[in-house]
């Protein structure tokens, strides 16, 4: 049995390049080994910044690993080096890199410092934030620098620290130009491009909103071990109730105004599903229209089961730990509100403690509710008020009936006693009805029929009219009864709908992940956790746990409180909805490890239908040519006997290109291609590469930096992708190659002006055997874009097609240049073999 503690995990974060995260990475290594800890350097990138490289000064440092990988040697970490060395604490670099094929047992570096952790190795390591996969495309969009390298999100929040190196722009754009970060041929580059003021503020805006996440988590977290249930007023939270009715839309701007008068503000929008009927007849399309607006504005919307809104509204946010609800004034008028008590929002007030409450008026306010009275079920209070009317109403009566004895005759005072004991009926139900009639029967049967003044109970007329009077009210209180049963259960069963649409819906949008669901369900039902097992935990039932069948061979566990019989169904529906994710993503999971045979399939189809035309051209030409200069019946003259050699050389030189194309196509797919990068000018490769394209307009290469690059594969691939712009561009037109620097890299544009593609069809161009728009069949096999892409990729840069401005379609070949990559991240790129789709 292992028993090995598990190493604790530091991560420096920084928004930029620069802001110095090796150097306090590498101070906190020096302190933990003034305080007598076991450290090593497993890895550090100082970069050539002598203050850095000062500081591994003491430090015991672990050899690097010579790593060959095509032809060049890289330096890696040595993970069995430092597994061997077993320090307290390793120091470890660059926790996004790549590692080189064949360096190591992992291809990333996250995963080689998992592997020390699992040792029990305490790990520091740095990362910026433009390498958090769920910040790549944001961080690309706003620096228009692609990142190659990321890790993902949760193996960063699983650190036990995470601490963020911040540094103001100016700050860091100082630093830069005082060379303390690039050398000085990089800086004005660096200045104008990546580092301008606009990208390093963005950057460090969303640096400084995930590591507040992060804290935001860990409060969370801290509060609920804690039982903590007091606001902590550390962020502004705004949490809006919604009823589905009109006002919604107006709460909504409100609440989201007040959740942007500060930053980083959360906006919530909650919606209450009763079992006991207030939430029936509520407008689902504009509870889903509401959604739409809370998602539209940042927000994020919940739905949560409550017997009562107000105490399930102050519930909800207490656990989330809001500072202010927002929710309308009544809707029912001034009578209303006089005969039915206090209302949602005069209870959420008196619950609410340190939540400030908002009450916000609005154009439905006072007129009158849009929702079934919140009277719909016998609640404590007229059970206690039922019997007492059944007593007190029809002595009132009585008195008032015989203030005006004479006017009014038996028949209709017999009547008023039984209006008198429907309304007890409709009160209090079948009891207190019973204890009306018969209350009812001796008074009308003592004043009102003669002899006043006496009984006359044995009289058949009094008994029938007792019986009558009972007969009656038994009738009208079953009714009621059963009206309000049936109405409770279909309010009951609207609510569970309600509920089970919602997360239905948000399911079927493809929004919610298996842990987001659990998230949904532990809210809703307001639980401490909620949890997917593969056996139920029968040893904790009985101490507010509650364990569904989610599925075959799942649990859905919940703990925290004890669930009623109504909650319970809603919950096993959860529970299936859950089990149906499980088994979706299972089915997503099998149904991925297809995709690459059908994949291979439908290349290997199209391979050979290609094959079969296109190879078969140049074939038959070659042999028809071969075959006449051999034949004996026809005598050629030297003018076609040279005709006849030149054909066939043609033919075999096509099918030469051809069976190289395939045979390079090949080698990408297995990552086997050969490359030899090296510092290579354009001025070095264009003129062989468009030899055989007649009258290129060539355009501003020759003040371009060189790249990092194999020539031959570059040469390749102006070479396609020109010859491909000279078949589409009209007569008379020429095609256009320019280049420009940006951003330490290099990009080429070879400029067409044909027709051009709509953008919906473009990455079918680099699809093998794809020949879009082509209606000329003995082109090829259709492999000069893909191969072109795929050799662009393998010496880490993109190949991506824009439109022409005037028409047609511009390929731009973007490229690292050679001053600005560091051989590991060379390794890392061409590490990633092109995968035909």
């Amino acid at each position: 049995m292992n028993d090995v503690r598990r190493g604790r995990l530091k991560v420096y974060l920084g928004a930029a390049p620069g802001v110095g995260k090796t150097y306090r990475m590498l101070d906190e290594a020096r302190r933990r080994a003034a305080r007598g800890a076991d450290v090593v350097v497993g890895f550090a990138e100082c970069h050539g910044r002598p203050l850095t490289e000062a500081m591994l000064d003491g430090l015991e440092v672990v050899p690097r690993a010579q790593c060959a990988y095509r032809g060049g040697y890289f330096e890696e970490m040595d993970l069995p080096a430092v597994l061997a060395r077993r320090p307290e604490v390793a120091v470890v670099d660059e926790f996004a890199h790549s590692n080189v094929p064949g360096g190591g047992r992992n291809a990333k570096r996250w995963q080689d410092i998992d592997v020390l952790l699992a040792a029990g190795i305490d790990v520091v390591t740095a990362v910026n934030v433009q390498h958090l996969a769920s910040l790549k495309d944001v961080v690309e969009k706003i620096t228009g620098v692609p990142q190659h390298e990321t890790v993902p999100d949760d193996v960063v929040r699983r650190a036990r620290e995470i601490e963020l190196i911040d540094m103001p722009p100016e700050g860091l754009r100082r630093r830069m130009a005082h060379g303390n970060i690039y050398t000085p041929e990089k800086i004005d580059a660096a200045l104008a491009n990546y580092f301008r003021p606009g990208n390093l503020t963005a950057l460090r805006q969303l640096a400084l909103l995930w590591v507040a996440d992060r804290v935001d988590e860990a409060l969370h977290t801290y509060r609920a071990e804690h039982a903590i249930g007091g606001v902590w007023e550390t962020r502004e939270r705004v949490v809006v109730a919604l009823t589905g009715g009109p006002e919604g839309d107006t709460l909504i701007r409100r609440a989201a105004r007040i959740a942007d008068r500060s930053a980083g503000g959360d906006l919530l929008a909650v919606h209450v599903a009763r079992s006991d009927g207030l939430a029936a007849g509520v407008s689902h399309a504009s509870l889903a229209r509401q959604r739409r607006l809370v998602e539209d504005l940042g927000g994020s919307y919940h739905s949560v089961v409550g017997d009562g809104v107000a105490t399930a509204l102050v519930d909800f946010a207490r656990t989330e730990n809001a500072t202010q609800l927002v929710l309308g004034t009544s809707r029912r008028g001034r009578l209303e509100r006089f005969l039915t008590g206090p209302g949602t929002g005069e209870t959420v007030t008196e619950l609410s403690g340190d939540i400030d409450v908002h009450r916000v008026t609005h154009e439905r306010a006072g007129r009158g509710t849009l929702l079934p009275s919140r009277r719909r079920t016998l609640s404590t209070a007229r059970l206690i008020a039922g019997p007492v009317a059944g007593l007190v109403l029809p002595v009132l009566l009585t008195v008032c009936l015989a203030q005006v004895r004479g006017t009014v005759n038996l028949t209709s005072e017999a009547l008023l006693f039984l209006l008198a004991v429907v309304g007890v009926a409709c009160i209090g139900g079948v009891a207190s009805a019973v204890i009306a009639s018969v209350t009812a029967s001796l008074l009308l049967n003592y004043w009102f029929i003669p002899p006043i003044g006496q009984f006359t109970l044995d009289d058949p007329n009094a008994l029938l009219a007792l019986g009558v009077f009972t007969v009656v009210a038994a009738t009208v209180a079953a009714v009621v009864d059963r009206s309000l049963r049936l109405s409770r259960r279909s309010a009951r069963a609207t609510a569970e709908a309600e509920t089970m649409s919602s997360l239905a819906g948000s399911i079927v949008r493809g929004g919610q992940t298996i842990p987001a669901l659990l998230e949904r369900t532990r809210e809703t039902f307001g639980t401490d956790s909620a949890e997917l097992v593969d056996e139920p935990p029968d040893h904790e039932v009985g101490v507010g746990v509650t364990t569904v069948p989610a599925g075959p061979g799942a649990y859905l566990v919940l703990r925290g409180r004890t669930l009623s019989s109504s909650e319970r169904r809603v919950l096993a529906a959860f529970a299936a909805h859950v089990g149906s994710a499980v088994e979706r993503a299972q089915l997503a999971e099998a149904a991925a490890e297809i995709e690459p045979v059908k994949a291979a399939d439908r290349l290997r189809t199209a391979l050979l239908r290609a094959v079969g035309h296109d190879l078969r051209t140049p074939l038959a030409a070659g042999w028809a040519a071969v075959t006449s200069l051999r034949g004996r019946d026809v005598e050629f003259s030297a003018e076609d006997r040279d005709e006849l050699l030149a054909t066939a050389d043609e033919s075999m030189a096509k099918l030469n290109r051809l069976l190289e194309n395939l045979l390079d196509l090949s080698r990408l797919e297995a990552g086997v291609l050969p490359l030899s990068l090296r510092a290579t000018s354009l001025e070095e490769v264009l003129p062989m590469a468009l030899a055989d394209v007649p009258d290129v307009d060539l355009r501003d290469v020759e003040s371009i930096p060189p790249v990092l690059v194999d020539p031959p594969l570059l040469e390749r691939v102006i070479a396609n992708l020109a010859g491909n712009a000279a078949r589409h561009t009209p007569a008379g037109r020429r095609v256009m190659v320019t280049a420009s620097a940006l951003g330490g890299r290099v990009e080429l544009r070879v400029v067409d002006r044909g027709p051009g593609l709509p953008t919906t069809g473009r990455e079918r161009l680099f699809e093998p055997f794809q020949r879009l728009g082509d209606t000329d069949n003995t082109t090829g096999l259709g492999l000069g874009l893909a191969l072109a892409r795929g050799l662009t990729e393998a010496m880490n840069g993109t190949l991506t097609p824009e439109d022409t401005p005037g028409g047609g379609l511009t390929m731009v070949v973007s490229l690292p240049l050679a001053e600005g990559v560091s051989h590991p991240d060379v390794a890392a790129a061409a590490s990633t073999p092109y995968r035909a789709p």
